[in-house]
């Protein structure tokens, strides 16, 4: 098949599972046309895996920059490339990834098209729906796009259902979660990497975010700060946005700078989670918590607000830790335990790779997918 995805492509969940999905039906075969106004960040290493490089292209849209436009129309200019390439390159279908503008500029290019047929996926990835979709302003789009699109899907569901019942959707949305190559993330043995990160022998807790006020970066922060307090720790922070500043500030503030490493964008971020002991996930709201799927598929044990679609990734005890959103102390409780025991967690890291193998490897999400594509390209509806 000839699939264009587009997607932010900045530091944030739905960018990330967009250009992973693009990268794994590649190497399965498929030719794969990026469209967005960036080169989405986990493509620039592609140059290092040839065997799937040749099949994926990356198409830029240009936005005109004219006084009379207080703000670029990019939905316009994206409808317009999407509907350029698609007629060049013969796309089979679209597949768009955050509905908000991306649904709607590929309803104009589908638009553009006719009497051409070009299906297009829109997949819910969670704010898109639960904060950005919401507003007054975006509602009544976001719910046109949704109902106007050949196929839905959504990461979790809990945003499935929280889509039908405040956009009043009534259509079908196939749940399709994210995933992870398990072959990729998975545990990284001590070494050089590991000596850098804690060169005392300290322990490594991680988070992976996109610093987004919804991401709680200063509850990351208090938590290290309790748990520096009783054992030698360092806190490692891939990702970056608009909390950054703040959390350094708070880094200072609390006089932790010396053990906080703040590694900004890592695109093969499964080289220092793998050799990690902790994952701190303290969102208000996850739809479905990609970050700390990725922990799971390194043996890393997970502690998370048992917020969204949480609890369908993690089984508490079992697995990781589920805590009430904005409990710090319970956050803390929870991170002592396990570093104090190191077997118990140890354990728990083992059995959360088990179940992201059982359940989210991309070896068994991809042809899920594919077959959502072909059904569609077989004329249903």
């Amino acid at each position: 098949m000839k699939i264009g995805i587009t997607c932010y492509p900045t530091y944030g969940g739905s960018g990330v599972v967009a250009t992973e999905l693009g990268m794994e039906l590649a190497a399965r075969g498929h030719e794969v046309h990026f469209i967005s106004y960036a080169l989405p960040f986990r493509l620039a290493g592609l140059d290092g895996s040839p065997e799937i490089a040749h099949r994926i292209r990356y198409h830029e849209v240009e936005v005109l920059d004219y006084p009379l436009f207080d703000h670029p129309p990019y939905a316009l200019a994206l409808a317009t490339k999407m509907a350029e390439v698609a007629e060049h390159y013969a796309l089979d279908l679209l597949h768009v990834h955050y509905a908000i503008p991306h649904s709607v500029s590929a309803y104009l290019a589908q638009a553009m098209l006719a009497p051409r047929r070009l299906p297009v996926v829109t997949t819910l990835h969670g704010t898109d729906i639960t904060l950005v979709g919401q507003d007054r302003s975006f509602l009544p789009i976001t719910r046109f796009a949704i109902e106007q699109s050949d196929g839905v899907t959504a990461v979790s569901n809990y945003l499935m259902e929280v889509t039908r019942r405040e956009f009043k959707i009534s259509r079908p949305i196939e749940v399709i979660t994210n995933f992870v190559n398990c072959d990729r993330y998975q545990r990284a043995a001590d070494g050089e990497r590991r000596r850098e990160l804690a060169p005392k022998g300290e322990l490594l807790i991680a988070h992976l975010s996109n610093f987004r006020p919804v991401k709680r970066i200063p509850d990351v922060i208090e938590v290290f700060a309790r748990v520096r307090r009783e054992l030698p720790a360092r806190l490692v922070l891939m990702g970056d946005g608009p909390e950054r500043a703040n959390a350094e500030y708070l880094v200072r503030e609390k006089g932790v700078s010396d053990d906080v490493l703040f590694l900004g964008k890592v695109a093969a971020v499964e080289e220092t989670l793998g050799l990690c002991d902790l994952f701190l996930l303290p969102s208000d709201l996850e739809s479905f918590g990609l970050a700390a799927l990725e922990a799971m598929a390194c043996e890393v044990p997970v502690i998370a607000s048992d917020v969204g679609g949480l609890r369908e990734l993690i089984r508490p005890g079992e697995d990781g830790c589920l805590v009430p959103a904005r409990d710090v102390a319970a956050m803390t409780r929870c991170a002592l335990e396990l570093l104090r025991e190191p077997e118990r967690a140890r354990q728990m890291g083992q059995r959360a790779r088990v179940s992201a193998r059982a359940r989210f490897c991309s070896t068994l999400v991809i042809p899920r997918y594919e077959a959502f594509y072909e059904k569609l390209l077989g004329g249903s509806r």
